[in-house]
């Protein structure tokens, strides 16, 4: 028994010192489904600090049927946070999903807020996909900018279509895995693709999509987190560690 408790006390929480930079998640107080709150947002934030993390690029959703956020109110939030000498290292972009809305902005040719240069996070359904989604993906691009698909892991229904992630791929779209699909979190599936992904060698990005505290849990305490990020570091696959503040 005692060698039990022994070893569960030793066992060591993961470090992403090596990745640097989260690229994925919604600290941001009351914007959207992640955190409520300042102070949720700062606790979030140490934990991820806690784990190696050095900085942050959050990503506010930006889907018009449910929140409604634009540059302005994304900058309200930030500047909430940054209030804080100890939340410098910290600044916004967006998680676009791929509605009527998104192609309105790019139609009208409004300014995207962008992961790292023109790279630009979307998202669509996790039901089905967009009928159009590669001519949406086409639009994005002659528009100016890279589409880095959020979590493509975690579209179960292209699990009998693999193709799609090749055809996607040869299209010139990054790749961003979510470190909880890895660890289970959202199921067999997206753990499943998410291994067939890392096999492909098609990941580009690792993000936490941190939300809440069970998140932050799952982070922490997962056993199967390391492995697959060392795995990319060696491989020199990760593009976070050159994002800027």
């Amino acid at each position: 028994m005692f060698s039990i408790f022994k070893r569960k006390y030793l066992r060591q929480q993961p470090d992403f010192s090596h990745v640097m930079a989260d690229m994925h998640s919604h600290l941001l107080p009351g914007i959207d489904d992640g955190s409520p709150d300042i102070l949720t947002s700062a606790g979030l934030k140490t934990g991820l600090e806690d784990l190696g993390y050095t900085k942050f690029v959050v990503t506010p959703h930006i889907m018009w049927d449910l929140y409604k956020n634009t540059p302005e109110t994304i900058g309200m939030s930030l500047g909430q946070l940054q209030a804080s000498p100890e939340h410098q290292n910290i600044r916004a972009a967006a998680e676009y999903f791929l509605d009527d809305y998104f192609e309105e902005l790019l139609s009208a040719g409004q300014p995207l807020l962008c992961i790292t240069g023109k790279r630009v996070l979307v998202e669509f359904s996790f039901v089905a996909p967009p009928l159009d989604l590669k001519s949406l993906l086409f639009k994005i691009q002659i528009s100016g900018y890279e589409p880095i698909i959020a979590h493509p892991e975690r579209y179960g229904y292209f699990n009998a279509h693999r193709v799609v992630f090749d055809e996607l791929k040869s299209m010139g779209c990054l790749f961003q895995l979510n470190l909880l699909s890895v660890a289970g979190y959202y199921g067999k599936v997206a753990q499943e693709l998410a291994a067939y992904l890392l096999q492909k060698k098609y990941i580009d990005y690792i993000g936490t999509d941190m939300h809440h505290d069970r998140h932050l849990d799952t982070l922490r305490s997962s056993s199967k987190l390391m492995p697959v990020v060392n795995r990319l570091l060696d491989e020199g696959a990760l593009q976070n560690r050159l994002l800027e503040l």
